[in-house]
C-alpha cells in the first residue's frame, strides 16, 4: 500500500478577477476551492491512476471535513489524526499578478503526534510512504526525521518531496525519490544550475548522501532521472501552461506508483513525466484520460 502523509493539508481557495484594488472592494469572477496539500495531491493522482492509497496527516474542523469529504467522493481512503483546530486555508489570488495568502495551520498536540506515530509504526516493507510538503508551525520541519526513522524501521521506503534543509536530512535514510528541481538543487550546494551536465553532476551528490533516485524537474525544460545505473533525460511537451500548483506533486505520484507497481525506473520517470506535464496544461489536478493522452508524448533518453 502506498500511504500520503500531508501534516499541514489546506483548503486551496482560488479566486479569479482582472485586478486587484489594494485598500477597495474587490468582486471575484470566479472561484474554486479544492482539497490542497502535496501528499493530498499525490493521492488523488494515484487514485486517478487506478492506484489504491491511503491519505494520512492532521485534520481538523470544518475545512478538514471539506477535505475528507473530497477524498471519499474520490473513493481514497484516510486515516488522519484530527486535532482540535481548523485545517487552514490558503488563498490563492488570480489577477494582474497572482498572490497568495496561506493559513498557518492548527497546532498538532503531543498526543496527536503520538498517534500519527502509532499509524506509521504499524507499517511493513509491503508499504511505500509519501512524505511532503511543510509541517505545522509547533513541529517545524524537523518533525520529518523522526517520522521517517520510525517509517523506515519498519521496512517500509519513503519518498521525500521537499526543499533545503529538510530534503538533505532525509537522505540518511535512503529515500526512494527525492524531487528538487534545477533552483532548489543549486540552493542546496550553492550555485546556479542551468547546463544538463551540471544539473546531473549535482544530482550525483544527492545519490551519493543516499537517494536511490533524484529526478530534477526543470519546468519547460524537461526533466532528468538520475540513477545509480545512468542518468535519463525526457524532452519537454508543448502545451499551454495552465497551472504549476500540483504539477511536482503529479510527477511525484507517477513515479512512485508505477514504481511501486513494476520496479522499472524508466518507465516510472515516464509516468511522473506524464503525469506533472499533463497537470501543468490543466486548470487542476490532470484526469486519467489526460495523463494517458501526455504519456504517448513522452520521450525519454539515456544521457
Amino acid at each position: 500500500m502506498i500511504y500520503t502523509v500531508t501534516l499541514n493539508p489546506s483548503i486551496d481557495y482560488i479566486v479569479r478577477l482582472d485586478k486587484v484594488n489594494v485598500g477597495s472592494v474587490n468582486r471575484m469572477e470566479s472561484d474554486d476551492k479544492f482539497a490542497g496539500g502535496k501528499g493530498i495531491n499525490v493521492s488523488r493522482v494515484l487514485k486517478r491512476l487506478g492506484i489504491d492509497n491511503t491519505a494520512t496527516g492532521f485534520i481538523g474542523g470544518f475545512t478538514g471535513k471539506f477535505i475528507t469529504d473530497t477524498l471519499e467522493n474520490e473513493a481514497i481512503a484516510t486515516d488522519f489524526v484530527q486535532v482540535l483546530e481548523d485545517t487552514r486555508i490558503n488563498v490563492k489570488i488570480k489577477a494582474d499578478a497572482e498572490t497568495e495568502i496561506n493559513g498557518t495551520g492548527p497546532t498538532v498536540l503531543p498526543e496527536q503526534l503520538a498517534e500519527l506515530k502509532e499509524i506509521l509504526s504499524g507499517l511493513s516493507e509491503q508499504d511505500t510512504v509519501v512524505f511532503a510538503g511543510s509541517s505545522n508551525k509547533n513541529l517545524g520541519n524537523i518533525v520529518y526525521k523522526e517520522l521517517i526513522r520510525l517509517t523506515r524501521q519498519t521496512g517500509a521506503q519513503v519518498v521525500c518531496d521537499f526543499e533545503g534543509q529538510t530534503l538533505i536530512d532525509s537522505l540518511e535514510f535512503q529515500p526512494l525519490l527525492v524531487k528538487p528541481n534545477n533552483h532548489e538543487l543549486g540552493d542546496i550546494f550553492g550555485v546556479k544550475l542551468e547546463k544538463l551536465d551540471e544539473i546531473e553532476k549535482y544530482a550525483r551528490e544527492i545519490l551519493a548522501k543516499g537517494a536511490q533516485h533524484v529526478i530534477i524537474s526543470m519546468a519547460g525544460d524537461g526533466a532528468l532521472l538520475v540513477t545509480k545505473d545512468g542518468a535519463y533525460f525526457a524532452k519537454p511537451i508543448k502545451g499551454i501552461v495552465k497551472n504549476s500548483v500540483g504539477a511536482g506533486d503529479s510527477m511525484v505520484a507517477g513515479f512512485t506508483g508505477e514504481f511501486v507497481r513494476s520496479g522499472n525506473a524508466v518507465e516510472a520517470f515516464k509516468w511522473g513525466v506524464a503525469c506533472g506535464t499533463a497537470t501543468t496544461f490543466s486548470d487542476d489536478l490532470a484526469t486519467a484520460n489526460f495523463i494517458n493522452k501526455t504519456y504517448e508524448k513522452v520521450e525519454v533518453e539515456k544521457i
